[in-house]
């Protein structure tokens, strides 16, 4: 599998590494202090987090947020999964961006940057943007 070469950069946790990604989801923030919630695309990873409280202890996934945007990005989980089983079959190496291309409507697209410079394989033309099947907004 060659996701082992592919990273993905999170809103604000630094990069992933795509094999460790076993779940893509959005869900709503709840609204506080009279500003409405937001809608986030996460990235649950294959890593226990746990947080613990004087009734004992949580373990869940560890959970990266990918892109926020004010409507729900209802088609970025499959978009997502879409480009990363693209890279299954590849030998790309490089960074796969989520960029909120309209908050308001929640579309948003996937860039890739290879570490080469060029399409992934050393050759031809940069590959700047992933485009999935609807590339006005996904």
């Amino acid at each position: 599998m060659a996701l082992d070469r592919v990273w993905i950069r999170t809103l604000g946790d630094g990069l992933i590494r795509a094999d460790q990604v076993i779940g893509i989801s959005t869900h709503r923030t709840p609204a506080l202090s009279g500003k409405p919630g937001r809608w986030l695309l996460t990235a649950a990873l294959g890593m226990p987090a746990g947080s613990g409280s004087s009734e004992g202890w949580d373990l869940t996934n560890l959970h990266r947020t990918l892109a926020q945007a004010d409507a729900e990005p209802k088609h970025a989980p499959e978009a997502l999964a879409q480009v990363l089983a693209r890279f299954t079959t590849s030998s790309t190496a490089g960074i796969l961006i989520p960029v909120v291309c309209d908050s308001a409507r929640g579309e948003v697209r996937f860039d890739f940057t290879p570490f080469d410079g060029g399409n992934g394989n050393g050759n031809g033309v940069p590959l700047t943007k992933v485009i999935t099947r609807d590339s006005v907004g996904v």
